[in-house]
């Protein structure tokens, strides 16, 4: 959405506020309810819905310090818009110490109230000037970024090649990127140590492919930067991540069909077209993979994917595949392939699991 479009959805509910105000109304505003609970998912979307159901803020006694804690992160939103400029979530919080009575005391309190106002608007947070502390992901291999030169404005043609023992850092901000590539598909890591060792040995070029670390759960920079390169260079995307339950139920669940909290905006910041590359279940018994036990909060997670998750439920291979990592009682890294060499995951797990891409769990 355009600057002027965002600006004008400010201004308009504004008003609606202050009419309410000068009319002795008590004025209102509506969320949509964020969690698991109010999605839904449907293979053919591709990623979650919300449902509809919502919740509302009406200005009262008890609610005086929130609701003008909301409209102060609007009107600093708006200032942000107006003036071109930004602010991280760490920065807004402190800028709140100048709101008097309506500051935050801690910053989880001021990321709360701003998810809401991006909820509220129906737009991602970085339309709204607000950028996360967190860097977007690295990316190597065969693969020309189209950028521009902040202060000229001409177009930086960028080779992921060209960055030595480093990468390609994914900015804040990728709508204004274009891509060139011929590689064949999108290989989206969850470790930095992993996707080192694949930068290391140039795998990106044996498999003619691009490499992106995405460090855990993937910011939506990230997710962003992985959904348009994948849709408007139509290529498929393999996600890479350590077979346990937080590796499947919450980085991969959310870089494919995003997340409940964030399901206003899922439609952007995720990738229907990713699938489970591994570590599956099945490949801790293949590849004779050293384990861990799992701990509770692994057993509970993995149980409340398979009974409250919209997208685990839909899918018949996942069950199976969970209970049986629950069966099983143990975890497995992606470094565990080493036990075989420490280029084993070269030489032998990603050209025998790519040959059989079309068994990946999806």
């Amino acid at each position: 959405m355009a600057r002027e479009s965002i600006l004008r959805k400010i201004k308009e509910s504004s008003k609606e506020i202050y009419s309410d105000i000068i009319h002795r109304k008590s004025p209102k505003m509506a969320f949509p309810l964020r969690s698991l609970q109010n999605v839904k998912y449907d293979p053919k979307i591709g990623f979650f819905e919300l449902k509809g159901r919502k919740k509302s803020r009406t200005l009262t006694v008890n609610t005086v310090k929130t609701f003008a804690q909301t409209l102060r992160m609007v009107a600093l939103s708006k200032e942000l818009i107006s003036t071109d400029d930004i602010a991280t979530k760490r920065e807004a919080y402190y800028v709140s110490k100048n709101w008097g009575d309506a500051r935050f005391n801690e910053q989880v309190e001021s990321d709360t109230v701003m998810d809401d106002v991006e909820a509220f608007f129906q737009v991602n947070r970085e339309q709204l000037g607000f950028i996360p502390e967190e860097k977007g992901g690295d990316v190597a291999g065969k693969l020309f970024i189209i950028d521009e030169d902040r202060n000229t404005k001409k177009k930086l043609r960028i080779d992921c090649t060209k960055f030595g023992s480093g990468a390609y850092s994914i900015p804040i901000y990728v709508e204004h990127l274009q891509f060139e590539t011929d590689a064949k598909f999108i290989l989206a890591i969850e470790t930095a140590g992993m996707f080192q060792r694949l930068v290391k040995h140039n795998y990106w070029q044996t498999a003619n492919c691009i490499l992106i670390s995405m460090g855990g759960v993937p910011t939506r920079a990230c997710r962003r930067f992985i959904r348009r390169l994948s849709d408007e260079m139509k290529l498929p995307v393999y996600v890479f991540v350590d077979g346990d339950p937080y590796g499947i139920g919450n980085i991969y669940r959310t870089l494919k069909v995003g997340s409940g909290n964030a399901a206003h905006i899922n439609e952007f910041f995720c990738v229907p077209k990713a699938r489970f590359l591994g570590i599956t279940p099945q490949d801790i018994i293949d590849y004779k993979l050293p384990t861990h036990p799992l701990k509770d909060v692994d057993i509970k997670r993995a149980k409340d994917s398979i009974k409250n998750d919209p997208f685990f439920n839909h899918y018949p291979e996942w069950k199976r595949a969970i209970n049986q990592l629950i069966d099983m009682g143990v975890r497995a890294e992606q470094q565990a392939l080493a036990k075989h060499g420490l280029n084993y995951v070269i030489d032998v797990y990603l050209p025998e699991k790519i040959k059989n891409s079309s068994k990946f769990l999806p």
